[in-house]
This record gives structure tokens, sequence and C-alpha cells, in this order.
């Protein structure tokens, strides 16, 4: 389309005739005087169709709602009784001397307004491309990308590498339910999609890299809930030669610096972040995501809190060990004997971090195991014998024996932080195509039945209740 100009710059243009695009908002006939509301990506617009424009006057008065039009017209300054100040183009309009219909649109599901939070969720999820045209879901996902884009920047800066790790990995017993794909060419085999980047992260280190990040995609095959996803987006990040305490203060140094630029509405109440052992957040909160917010009715009002020392393994229901975060992480040097002689193993505290914000865990790392001796006896005390061991993470013990040096990371839960900073109540208002709380697309119809040509080449039958 050429010589397209964006709503948004339209006072650049007053006094002359150009053309737009965009979507009709709403129409008012008032007789000889027909006004549209069009908006694009970047603004809304107020538009007159006058009677002396005889061929899109008519048209004017066919068009309706969520139809895409272009038009052609002339930017004039509104009446100074006209002019509403709380649009940004208030004070113009544009008076159409023609309009082309790009594609009509049938009577949209529910109404495109500013917010479409009380319309059924069902409906919005079914009709997703209509729920994000309003203006609430456009904000929130231009915010995700401005977002991303800061924190990209800034540990550009800082010297780190965006690196991305393979969608099709391996099975490992270390975390929640895998999602598997089944491969063609080997029957009975499977990839499985990656719960986090944490092994590659790892082998990263041992690469060589030091200082790595990525947005990764993660699946986890686990009940659903409103912060919770079968797909979802970590900032993850790794850094070599560091403590616990570096990794830390490079995180709350990106996040003060992104509220302050992105945010600036917003406060954050306490900088440095305060931060509570495990031990001090149960007992003083009961929690170990506590909200720290003095009030809890103020929506910007920011409570980040660092908690740390969790113990490193805790019992299950049949009394063998499971790890309470990450089998990956070292424990705290005071209790890296106990680990490898396999003593006193409920009171081994790891080097876990977590990071809190108003009640919820927004992220978690560790000082890993970068020893194999060390990830070796961890999955030893969770009940995997040597041969296991080798066969699920023989790669990591390799690398580790070829010269891995210390380091630690963190990732971050990026849909939760987006949640809350968007002053959201769950992660599907912040995800452009996110799944229903049953992990259901309704858009798409998935999960879906495949056709048995496709199970017969994959070496798959399905056995029916």
């Amino acid at each position: 389309m050429k010589n397209r100009i964006y709503l948004n710059t339209l006072h650049d243009h007053i006094g002359e005739e150009i053309t737009v695009a965009g979507w009709v908002d709403v129409r008012r006939d008032h007789g000889k005087l027909i006004f549209m509301d069009v908006r694009d990506m970047t603004e809304k617009v107020q538009m007159v169709a006058l009677p002396n424009h005889v061929e899109a006057h008519e048209l004017a008065n066919t068009v309706r709602p969520e139809w895409v039009i272009e038009v052609t017209g002339i930017v004039n300054k509104r009446p100074e009784k006209m002019i509403n100040e709380e649009l940004h183009n208030g004070d113009i309009e544009i008076e159409i001397t023609s309009i082309k219909v790009l594609n009509e649109a049938d009577t949209p599901a529910f109404e495109i307004s500013e917010t479409t939070i009380g319309v059924n969720e069902e409906a919005r999820m079914t009709n997703r491309y209509l729920d994000l045209r309003s203006e609430r879901m456009q904000t929130n996902i231009k915010n995700r990308h401005r977002v991303m884009k800061f924190v990209r920047n800034f540990f550009d800066k800082e010297g780190f590498f965006e690196i991305e790790t393979p969608l099709l990995t391996k099975s490992t017993p270390e975390g929640a339910r895998d999602y598997v794909v089944p491969s063609r060419l080997e029957p009975g085999h499977f990839y499985a999609l990656p719960q986090s980047p944490q092994q590659y992260k790892q082998l990263i280190m041992s690469s060589g890299f030091e200082k790595y990040f990525q947005f990764a995609r993660c699946m986890r095959d686990e009940d659903t809930r409103g912060d919770r996803q079968p797909e979802f987006t970590q900032l993850d990040m790794e850094m070599s030669f560091v403590d616990r305490d570096q990794v830390m203060d490079i995180n709350e140094k990106v996040l003060i610096a992104l509220v302050k630029e992105l945010y600036p509405e917003k406060t954050i109440q306490e900088i440095p972040f305060p931060r509570l052992t495990h031990k001090e957040s149960m007992e003083k909160y009961g929690t170990d995501r506590p909200d720290l917010r003095k009030d809890k009715d103020d929506p910007n009002l920011l409570a980040f809190a660092w908690v740390t020392d969790f113990p490193f393994f805790e019992k299950t229901d049949d009394g063998s060990w499971t790890f309470t975060h990450n089998p990956f992480s070292i424990p705290k040097e005071e209790f890296i004997d106990d680990l490898l002689k396999g003593e006193n193993i409920g009171d081994i505290l790891t080097s876990q971090y977590d990071i809190a914000l108003n009640g919820s865990e927004i992220g978690g790392g560790s000082i890993r195991a970068h020893k194999a001796d060390i990830l070796e006896k961890v999955f030893e005390i969770l009940g995997h014998d040597k041969k296991k061991i080798k066969e699920a993470f023989g790669h990591m013990i390799d690398a580790f024996s070829s010269g891995t040096p210390p380091h630690g990371g963190i990732a971050w839960g990026f849909d939760r932080l987006m949640m809350i900073l968007q002053n959201e109540p769950n992660i599907r208002e912040v995800i452009a195509f996110p799944k229903t709380g049953e992990g259901k697309d309704l858009m798409m119809n998935s999960p879906a039945e495949i056709e048995d040509v496709h199970l017969k080449e994959l070496g798959i039958q399905i056995k029916k209740n």
C-alpha cells in the first residue's frame, strides 16, 4: 500500500491529503454527516464523510465495525469546542475524500472495545484474533515486546550472548512430566520437548561462552492454573566464574532498570531488594514467596524479595528423597561433604535463590554443580543407580569431566512477571495465543486427533478405553 500514513503521525500532516488504512472502530450516522472512528496498530482517529464527496459519503453509509478500509482524506484541525483532550488525535479529524473497502467483516462474536475482560473467556479464546484487537490486549502484547527488547539490550551491554537451545531433546527424570514427540525415523524412540534449557545452558558454560541468555520456550505436561500454562516463556541466563551474590545483583539491576524505564508509574518498595532465608520466610510468612507489600491495595507497588538457603532434599510420601527445586544445584559449601558422604541429607542446604514479587515466584536459580562427582551423588540420593545416571545424564557427567567452570544462573517466569507489571489477573492476558485452564487451544481446536496414516508412519497404535 503506497504512501500509507500511520495514525499516530497525523499531526505532521495537518492540511494535507493523505492515505491511511485500518479497522472501522465505530460508525455514527448523523444524517448528512457520517462519523467513523478508525484505528490502526498505532492510534485511533475520527473521520467524517461530507455530502459534497458523494461517492465517499455513499460508501461510508455502508461500512460497519471491523471492516478493513483504506481512506484518503484531508487532515483538519477540529473546532475548539469539539476537541477531545483525552485522546492523542482528539484535536484533529480526517475529512474523507475517498474510501476503498479492503475486506468486509461479519458481525464480531463480541464487541471490540477498550477491554474485553468481562467477555466470556471461551468466546475470547475461540476468537483470540478478535480479542487481541482490543486496546488492553494490544497494550499487553506491545509492552511484552518492549520489556523483551529492554532485557535483550541490557544483557547485550553486559557482555551476554543470546544462544538458542533445541526444542527436540531427550526425556530425563529430573522434573515435571514431559511432552514427548515420536520419531518417524527411529520407531519406538521419542524426543522430549524441553521443560527448561537447564542442561543445555550448563553445557554452554562447558563450551566457554561464560555469559548466556535467551527467551526460552518451555513445555511441561502438568495441571494448569492461573499463572501456569502447558507452554510458557522463561528469561533464562547463566554466568561462569560467579558466586550467588553476583547472579542476584545483576538480576536485581536489570529488574530495577526496566521498571524505572518502562513502568515509571510504579514504585519499587525497597531497594536493594530484601533478602530472607527459606527458614525465615516460612516462619514469618508461611510461604517461600512472600508478599511484602505494605499496601496490598496499591496496584503500582512492587515488592521484590529474594529467598535463599533452601533445603536441597525433602522426603516423599513413600519415604524416598526428592529435590525441592533443581537437582543440578550445588549445596552450600559447608554441606558438600555431607552430600558426598550421603549423610544428614535432610539438613543439606542448597545454593538455590528465588525471587518473589507481590506474592508470586517470578524467578529461581542457583549456583550449579559443575563437578561430576557432585551431580552423580545427587542422583544417587534421589534413588537412581549408576547405570541409569549414565544413560540419562552421561553427557553432563562427560562435560563436567572435561573442565567445566563454576557457574550459576536464574530463570524468570517471564509470563508471570508481565502479568504483574500489567496488573492482570492471570498469565493468559499477557500471552498472544494461550491455552485455556484445561490446556486447550479453542481457536485451533487442539489437542486434536491425527489421521491413521500418520500414526502408522510413526508405528503408534491408539488403544481406546
